[in-house]
């Protein structure tokens, strides 16, 4: 491993490690207050390190698990980043940036890099496909959201659900990513997807919350 290789890894790692715990530290504090705005914003900071990092490292080993986790990277990046804007199109009338259409469209193209590397590994026996197949999915249903969400009207109150889910969502990400890497006694199919089959279920029950305690306020 050369040093630059060595020296970005070690970014990666520590921008992760970052992510998790600033991650945790935002779900656990009161929401809208000091410690939640700025653990927060050091989540998204962090996510965009790992994000970049990862995308560094590929060329020094373009094999397929490094092309899979720049293509992960990228889509938990955007998870974080979509969530943190949301906060900026709080209004109705707050239209998209030219920033959140050029980030939804290479979240896009990452989710349809994920289909085919899943359909490629699927085709050639490998169960691990269902994992890309799985990322990739959800990506294009959230790309196809977005697009709709900053082409059509939105309700009042619609930040919240944006805002919990998609954060929500990137620190499923970091946590899915962390399990994979750590966990070798679970199959690699279950070290990838636990995150997601306990995270989205409690995502979903938290964006009910906290649009219905909006909607009563």
């Amino acid at each position: 491993m050369v040093a630059v290789e060595r020296a970005v890894l070690v970014v990666h790692i520590a921008a992760g490690f970052l992510a998790l715990f600033a991650g945790g530290g935002a779900f656990g504090t009161r929401k809208g207050g000091w410690y939640h705005r700025r653990f927060g914003r050091t989540f998204v900071a962090a996510m965009a390190v790992v994000s970049g990092s990862a995308l560094v490292l590929y060329p020094f080993d373009p094999g397929f698990l490094r092309l899979f986790l720049s293509l992960v990277a990228v889509f938990s990046f955007y998870f974080a980043f979509s969530g943190y804007r949301a906060l900026s199109r709080k209004r109705p009338a707050d239209d998209a940036a030219a920033v959140d259409w050029l980030a939804a469209g290479l979240y896009g193209l990452a989710s349809v890099g994920l289909l085919v590397l899943g359909g490629w590994r699927l085709l050639g026996g490998s169960g691990f496909g269902v994992v890309l197949l799985v990322f990739g999915a959800l990506g294009g249903v959230f790309t196809l959201v977005d697009v709709r969400s900053f082409r059509g009207e939105r309700a009042r109150g619609d930040w919240v659900g944006e805002h919990v889910t998609r954060m929500g969502g990137g620190y499923i990400a970091a946590v899915s990513a962390f399990s994979a890497v750590n966990f070798g006694f679970l199959p690699p199919v279950v070290r990838w997807l636990w995150p997601t089959l306990l995270g989205v279920p409690l995502l979903i029950y938290l964006r009910r919350r906290y649009e219905a305690r909006l909607g009563a306020a």
